[in-house]
């Protein structure tokens, strides 16, 4: 999903804030008065020229502090900066001059005393200074003759002053300051009020009542706040209020039918709230509304289908983040709005199809954004019309068919969304036209063909995401003529050919993922021009040849995964250069030599490399040492010896061998009762015999236990050539153990794939059974989840997620034979010291091969919690039970709860626990420590919030239709896939 918020379609205008009185105190004919108090931060007195706006539009903390001969936007490190900022108390004898003052550009700083007290004045004054910092004095609330207080961005602290005695007061704006504590309820005896500014604070309680009885009242900006409660309902006696924001508080109940009395009111900020219930018709009534404002609540219902009729001046709608639902009727009315520049109702419940009269709404319509409903239907043609079209966001519905050809009129276009739907056909090269684009989301579609050339002509593009479709053929060079593109995501389609040096061309480009393709050849070289990439991913393509040495110069890299082509030869030495690389895979390849030196390699895992044909040293991943190179002196002698002696002495071994083999499989036959049983590893693995693995875990000691289960002890051990192991034994009173082994035994022996534990080797006679497996040095998820001392970002959830999903995918779709694994839960997912998340477990009662429509019945499968409901009742594996669970183990991962908790009982589950809070109440459920561990990410962030709950709400989807109660309403493994990834994509690019 995708926003387009920002401050400047979020906050009230700036003109409201910076336009000075009609009547300004300098020009009244009575005795002059202290008739305004102007303390603003950072102004010089060495400024010229006129007045100047604020550099954000949007920003009224900042607006709200301009004052006459002003300029917001001054430097704060000015060289005409005080050198110290001054604090409250002020002199009252700074604020007041005998002589009338002038509307100047060019105000002159006044000297500043200790503080006797403010006193009254018969003198007008207008002061100008450097932030303040500390409380207001109580006596600024008690000048009778004051008309404005402009305090706005300062650091001015505490509460205000609880007796106020302002008779003439008009203006007060002390936005954008560290103010906490109430408003005082004295406010509402100001009769003259005509504007109140107290937005970005940290003020508390409820919003007064009393704020109803102050009938002058313009604009009313209490946003940015602590405010909990109800918007009352005595706001709605404010008929001159033009401009009311309420937004980014903590305000619960419904929105007050009363507000439909507003008939002046032309700006609504509501956003960022936990309001409910759902839109009041009475709103229509406010016919002169330009913004209206409601995201982020958790708003039902339908919404009023005349709202656009009646309220013809609208200019921007925002809806997104609730829960409304209906049909979308509404927008036919917005058709009314000729202004209309802004409409996005992004993640809610709405139903039914875009029509193609949705082509018919303003001409000036910007933004247009309903991603994540439950739209159905084609792309309308219709919206080829909407030709100031700059942002269209379709993502996260089900809509079909193709991109209608009206859409590539669209010149001004920048963004295009059509993420996670099931559009299908090809991209035309008319999207070659739309040459302002700059970001393309097509991932998750049922795209064919190739990319057209034409994409090359798109030379603001910066964002390009294709992956997760059917695209095939060539990748075209125009592409790599991009030069200002950013990301390009291309990964799980079709795509064959070579990586060209055209390549080197993208100079700015942060992320390539091209994995899951068919392409082939040598890795260009030219990639090691990218100096500002940090992702770089060819996984899982047909790339042979050597690794370039060039690619040791991506001094940038954080990630790179070269993993599953058919490469050979040395890793290049270069690589030791690569110092920022966090994430390295090389392995599944048939690479060859001495591991280089270099941080790179003291971080990697021995996972990273394995599955190669035969690297050597570094000692501390437990690879064998390199040979000793020949000497010159003696390599002629050594030639000669291989020549001549080698080939007799081999011949003698040979028949020596086949002589032993022949003894021994004699003596077999003959010595049944100290026989070892065949086992189905014996055709993969070799076996260790029972004395090396009694001295690995120093015989069997506790003190080496890792876990134990029903059939079994799991134990940690170290092998003569110290290579560190997990060794499965079993134990043989059990029933069904013997079974369980041979199954385990003969799965992890077909099975090669990076997210399954893998299997070493095994151990079996008639009396003792183990399997010994890659140790796992981080343990089970189980284990990271419920733990005191240990604690897993969101990242590293979403990359778990991601893992166990790419292993079931294969057990499900990649392999020749389907496997069902049947008991997927936390202790059945292993982490390696990279955190990469592998499913272990593959016992005998959870393990069934089937095709991919059959049904095998079995019993005793599963863990109550995880295991899919028709298990209970028939019994059947399928691999949507494997779904189901995964499922469970999404929504546990977010939330923190296990489907065990006693918290669940009757018809509560947690997968109903998580539907009741989805989508509004997602925060309240999540686990706590995903929120301390994001806490400082969110406040980094400028939409930090924002984007932390959209992931998480993407998530929990996913977890939701995995988990449905009827099989065929579950997705495919094989589509959660590319979900996740999106999911984390989008994380990464944030």
């Amino acid at each position: 999903m995708h926003f387009f918020y920002s401050q400047q379609h979020l906050l009230p205008s700036q003109q409201h804030w910076t336009t000075p009185p009609t009547s300004h105190p300098c020009s009244r004919s009575k005795p002059p008065a202290l008739v305004e108090v102007v303390l603003l931060p950072t102004i010089s007195s060495q400024q010229t020229g006129p007045r100047t706006s604020p550099s954000a539009p949007g920003l009224v903390s900042a607006a709200a502090g301009v004052g006459r001969g002003s300029s917001p936007s001054t430097s704060a490190t000015s060289p005409c900066k005080a050198p110290s900022p001054p604090t409250f108390p002020i002199s009252p004898s700074s604020l007041i001059s005998t002589s009338p003052t002038t509307l100047s550009p060019e105000p002159s700083p006044t000297p500043w005393a200790g503080f006797p007290g403010l006193q009254r004045s018969s003198s007008a004054q207008t002061s100008s200074l450097n932030l303040l910092s500390g409380p207001i004095p109580p006596s600024l609330f008690n000048m009778s003759s004051l008309v404005n207080i402009l305090l706005s961005s300062n650091n001015l602290s505490g509460s205000l002053p609880t007796q106020v005695m302002l008779p003439r007061i008009e203006i007060i704006s002390i936005g954008d300051n560290m103010l906490t504590g109430h408003v005082p309820a004295d406010l509402a005896r100001c009769s003259t009020l005509q504007r109140i500014g107290l937005g970005g604070n940290k003020l508390t309680g409820s919003v007064p009542s009393s704020f109803g009885n102050l009938s002058e009242l313009v604009y009313l900006y209490l946003g940015v706040n602590q405010f909990t409660g109800a918007i009352p309902a005595s706001i709605g006696n404010l008929t001159k209020l033009q401009a009311l924001y309420l937004a980014n508080n903590d305000l619960e109940g419904k929105i007050s039918k009363e507000l439909g009395n507003l008939v002046n009111l032309q700006e609504l900020y509501l956003h960022n709230n936990s309001l409910v219930g759902s839109i009041p018709i009475s709103l229509s009534n406010a016919s002169n509304m330009i913004i209206l404002s409601v995201s982020f609540n958790n708003l039902t219902g339908p919404v009023p289908a005349t709202l656009g009729k009646s309220m013809p001046f609208l200019q921007r709608l925002f809806m997104s983040r609730n829960a409304l639902s209906g049909g979308l009727d509404f927008m036919a009315s917005l058709a009314n709005c000729r202004d209309l520049n802004n409409l996005e109702v992004v993640d809610n419940q709405f139903e039914g199809v875009l029509p193609d009269a949705y082509g018919n709404l303003s001409m000036n319509l910007n933004y247009f954004a309903v991603s994540n409903n439950n739209i159905k239907g084609r792309i309308p043609a219709g919206l080829g019309n909407l030709s100031s079209l700059i942002a269209l966001d379709l993502a996260l519905n089900e809509l079909r068919g193709t991109i209608p050809i009206t859409l590539w009129r669209l010149e001004k276009l920048q963004l295009m969304y059509l993420d996670f739907n099931r559009i299908t056909g090809s991209i035309p090269s008319d999207i070659g036209i739309m040459t302002n684009l700059a970001k393309i989301s097509f991932l998750g579609n049922g795209f064919s063909g190739q990319i057209p050339e034409s994409v090359g002509n798109i030379s603001r593009l910066q964002q390009l995401d294709l992956s997760a479709n059917k695209l095939s053929s060539t990748i075209p060079l125009s592409l790599w003529s991009l030069q200002g593109l950013l990301y390009l995501n291309l990964s799980q389609n079709r795509f064959e050919g070579l990586l060209p040096p055209q390549m080197a061309k993208l100079k700015a480009i942060d992320v390539i993922d091209l994995q899951s393709n068919r392409l082939s050849g040598n890795i260009s070289s030219a990639l090691g021009e990218l100096q500002t990439i940090t992702y770089l991913d060819l996984s899982n393509n047909s790339f042979h040849g050597q690794i370039p040495q060039q690619l040791g110069r991506l001094f940038n890299v954080e990630y790179l995964n070269l993993s599953h082509n058919f490469l050979f030869g040395v890793i290049p030495k270069s690589f030791s250069n690569l110092s920022y690389v966090s994430s390295l895979d090389l392995s599944f390849n048939m690479l060859e030599g001495e591991i280089p030196e270099g941080k790179v390699f003291s971080n990697v895992s021995i996972t990273s490399l394995v599955e190669n044909r035969a690297l050597c040293g570094a000692p501390q991943l437990q690879f064998p040492p390199c040979p000793t190179k020949f000497t010159t002196s003696t390599s002629s002698a050594k030639l000669r010896l291989l020549k001549y002696v080698l080939p007799s002495v081999a011949s003698v071994l040979v028949f020596l061998a086949c002589f032993a083999l022949f003894i021994k499989k004699f003596m077999r036959k003959k010595a049944k009762a100290s026989s070892e049983e065949v086992s189905p590893c014996l055709n993969y693995h070799r076996r260790i015999p029972y004395f090396e693995l009694a001295r690995a875990t120093d015989n069997f000691n506790e003190a080496n236990l890792l876990g134990r289960g029903s059939i079994g002890k799991v134990y940690k051990g170290s092998l003569d050539d110290g290579l560190l192991v997990a060794v499965k034994v079993l134990n043989l009173e059990v029933e069904g153990a013997s079974r369980s082994f041979d199954a385990e035994c003969r799965t992890l022996g077909q099975v090669r794939h990076r997210n399954l534990v893998k299997i070493i080797s095994t151990c079996s006679n008639l009396e003792f059974k183990a399997l010994v497996l890659e140790f796992m040095s981080n343990l089970s998820l189980d284990k990271w989840l419920y733990s005191e001392n240990q604690c897993l970002t969101l990242l590293q959830r979403i990359n778990i997620m991601l893992d166990v999903s790419l292993g079931l995918d294969y057990l499900h779709h990649q392999h020749p034979h389907v496997i069902v694994h049947c008991d997927l839960k936390p202790s059945n997912i292993l982490l390696d010291e990279n955190m990469v998340a592998k499913i272990s477990d593959f016992g005998i009662a959870k393990l069934m091969f089937v095709d991919n429509n059959s049904t095998t019945p079995t019993n005793n499968i599963g863990t109550v919690g995880y295991m899919a409901p028709e298990y209970g009742s028939t019994g059947g594996v399928t691999i949507r039970g494997d779904v189901y669970s995964f499922g469970i183990l999404l929504l546990e991962l977010v939330t923190g709860k296990k489907p065990v908790d006693t918290m669940f009982s009757g018809e509560l589950n947690l997968r109903q626990w998580v539907c009741n809070a989805y989508p509004t109440a997602v925060m309240e459920i999540v686990d706590s420590n995903i929120l301390r561990t994001e806490f400082t990410n969110m406040q980094q962030h400028s939409d930090g919030a924002n984007i932390f709950h959209r992931c998480l709400s993407s998530i929990i989807e996913v977890g939701l239709h995995c988990s449905k109660d009827l099989p065929n309403e579950r997705l495919l493994m094989r589509d959660v896939v590319p979900k996740l990834q999106g999911i984390k994509n989008g994380v990464l690019v944030n």
